[in-house]
């Protein structure tokens, strides 16, 4: 296995360290986290903290529920992200229109709603202020890869259709008859070149950020997530990838299996890849999305990296996920198809949750590092795999995930037998409530994994008020921000001093 070989190698040579906050969770002007000064100013604190890596959430423009794992695209950016200020020097925006507009008064929550309402016609009027400029319509969707541009016309003909999903557009384009291609590509030409002028603007302040990060020593970690959304340009233009039945809807759809966490299941609603004609076609697509991913990132997270082994399919149609069954995925041939395009890759497997063997079996074969979460780990009553002991130098340990509660929130939440098992595993009793969550970044900090990423609320140790997403529950996620001026200088001079302390610092 020269692959496994190969990136064992590779992944044993440093200690490193990064934090975790979403683009969209930074401190900015207005209303939500973008490619701003501010984003420029962490990849400093990042530096000054003794830090190698920034890691995201997904970039891709949000839908229903503004998940960033339930995107338009897999092959696009989020225009929200875009910086409205560099609109103002580049003279496509004035200040006053910027300054105007509504976003909400909280600093430390995006509203969704106001941002939806209000960004849009910013960004419109910076398009048309470009147009005026000489530039075309065309010239946007130019800069574009294929895929992207699939999106552009995607969005065009959503709006087109009061934003409705494409699986109730007109019959001719549900279908991409090609005549209708052409037609709505011919009367929507100016909302098509305002999507590609967006995702232009987006890749060209996302690279220019990306870059400063590489002149500072910050890599970037972004997010891959397994599934596209079923109101997407990918399920829209690829039915032929999906499990769907001949008038497009879907056979089965992805979710989890009942647990202790949830009786009746989780019914995520993702159409389900049919992997039979993405083994007949080499997996194109998949290494056109990996290329993508590797443009915006220096290191992907495979999200929900069981689902290669084995998915769970429940039929479409279903309430819940108890009808679901397990079926067999692509396995170690998609990893040896990519290996043999792009060589090694920088990959972070999300192997969270119940493994069975065969998950393991093709971690281990493909050499990818796996994730250990703290707050996994105290379970009185059995030894976890996620117990510092039990690590090796190949995985990446996290304090918790974007899923997860705050380590000051899931600490007061434990059961009094888990606590004091966590207590006695870290030596210490009844500690001060401003330690607690450092107390758990040292464990991650002096553990014998390769690379520790840790949440910026756990640096931080706010409470549950932080949390990024609860799964299985809508109305109240991805909101939270970083509040202006809220990392110090004390607190950036303590992680780079357990950096240092634990061989991290380099």
């Amino acid at each position: 296995m020269l692959l496994l070989n190969q990136q064992k190698k590779r992944r044993v040579l440093m200690r490193e360290c990064g934090m975790l906050l979403p683009v969209a969770s930074l401190p900015s002007r207005y209303g939500i986290g973008a490619f701003s000064k501010e984003a420029y100013e962490f990849i400093d604190q990042l530096k000054r903290a003794g830090q190698q890596y920034w890691q995201i959430l997904p970039l891709g423009p949000t839908g229903f529920g503004d998940s960033p794992y339930q995107s338009f695209s897999a092959f696009a950016g989020n225009p929200y992200f875009i910086d409205l200020e560099e609109l103002v020097r580049e003279e496509l925006l004035t200040r006053e229109e910027c300054d105007m507009a509504d976003f909400g008064h909280r600093e430390d929550e995006i509203d969704y709603e106001r941002l939806y309402h209000n960004r849009f016609p910013l960004l419109k009027s910076a398009y048309k202020r470009w147009r005026s400029k000489g530039h075309t319509a065309e010239e946007s969707i130019e800069t574009c890869g294929e895929e992207t541009a699939l999106f552009c016309l995607y969005m065009a003909c959503k709006d087109h259709f009061h934003g409705a999903s494409w699986n109730v557009w007109e019959e001719d384009i549900r279908f991409l008859v090609p005549e209708a291609v052409m037609r709505y590509q011919k009367e929507l030409k100016e909302e098509i070149g305002f999507y590609g002028f967006l995702q232009m603007k987006f890749m060209e302040q996302w690279k220019r950020l990306k870059e400063y990060g590489a002149s500072q020593g910050i890599r970037i970690i972004g997010d891959m997530p397994i599934y596209v959304a079923f109101d997407s340009a990918d399920a829209w233009a690829h039915p032929e990838l999906f499990l769907f039945d001949e008038t497009r809807s879907p056979i089965a759809v992805a979710g989890c299996p009942p647990d202790q966490f949830a009786p009746t299941g989780q019914l995520w609603g993702n159409p389900l890849y049919r992997w039979g004609y993405h083994r007949e076609t080499d997996y194109q697509w998949w290494k056109k999305r990996m290329e993508y991913s590797f443009e915006l990132y220096d290191v992907v997270r495979v999200d929900h990296f069981r689902g290669f082994d084995e998915y769970y399919s429940i039929p479409a149609g279903d309430e819940n996920a108890v009808n679901g069954t397990w079926e067999k995925g692509p396995g170690m041939e998609l990893f040896c198809q990519l290996h043999k395009t792009f060589g090694n890759l920088d990959i972070i497997a999300e192997d969270l949750g119940f493994l069975t063997q065969s998950v393991r079996t093709l971690l281990e074969q493909t050499g990818f590092p796996g994730m250990k979460v703290l707050e996994f780990a105290f379970n009185s009553w059995e030894q976890s795999d996620y117990l510092p002991h039990n690590y090796t130098n190949n995985c990446v340990v996290y304090t918790g995930t974007h899923d997860n509660d705050t380590l000051k929130s899931w600490y007061h939440h434990l059961s009094d037998q888990d606590r004091s098992f966590s207590d006695r595993y870290l030596n210490v009793q009844n500690p001060p409530e401003e330690e607690v969550s450092w107390n758990y970044i040292r464990l991650a900090l002096s553990s014998v994994a390769r690379l520790a990423v840790i949440p910026v609320q756990d640096y931080l140790g706010l409470g549950s008020e932080a949390r990024i997403n609860e799964p299985s529950t809508i109305g109240k996620n991805w909101r939270w921000r970083l509040k202006p001026g809220a990392l110090t200088e004390s607190v950036l001079d303590r992680c780079r001093e357990l950096a240092f302390l634990y061989g991290r610092l380099r």
